[in-house]
């Protein structure tokens, strides 16, 4: 059964495998903002290297502490794997708090799911399985955005509770109770 996990090395070759699937359908270009595509290209081949990777996945783990460096504009952040047994599913950000951008673009949860991997029902699971953790972070409601022209997400958001608010900047903005 896949569950959300804190990132693990246990994951190292499915992960990999993963990156790829996302570089083939684009990720990781200059114009991708997105954390997938931000870790492409600060890492790309380099998480071959274990050693490289367990820092990487060390990092990840740190973001959650809110005294951890982080560059400017950036906030703390819990990032969890969906994995089963050792295969890498999808990944999903928790922002402890919302910033100007976050507020108009990002929001507080941000999740991919590999390509192998999607149309399976994985992105409703991963997001609900998410919601009590960004509850026990003191997040009431949660900020969720989509691209306007990104109805797969759109239909996850709002199988989770997601209530549409607005649009801003191409974003849908969806706000979800995170409580039961």
């Amino acid at each position: 059964m896949p569950r959300l996990v804190p990132p693990s090395t246990d994951v190292h070759a499915s992960f990999l495998a993963a990156m790829a699937e996302f570089r083939a359908e684009g990720r990781g270009a200059p114009d991708d903002a997105s954390a997938i595509g931000r870790d492409l290209r600060a890492h790309g081949d380099a998480w071959r290297d274990p050693a490289v990777f367990a820092r990487h996945v060390a990092a990840l783990r740190a973001d959650a502490l809110p005294e951890t460096p982080r560059p400017e504009g950036f906030v703390p952040s819990t990032t969890l794997w969906y994995v089963e047994g050792e295969e890498f599913l999808g990944r999903l950000d928790i922002r402890h708090e919302l910033n100007d951008w976050l507020l108009e673009r990002g929001g507080h949860i941000g999740y991919d799911v590999r390509p192998a991997a999607r149309r399976r029902g994985h992105a409703t699971a991963m997001l609900r399985a998410a919601l009590p953790v960004a509850a026990s972070l003191g997040i009431d409601r949660a900020l969720v955005t989509c691209d306007v022209g990104n109805e797969p997400s759109r239909r996850v958001i709002q199988a989770c509770g997601g209530v549409y608010e607005d649009t801003r900047k191409g974003k849908l903005r969806h706000w979800i109770p995170t409580a039961g």
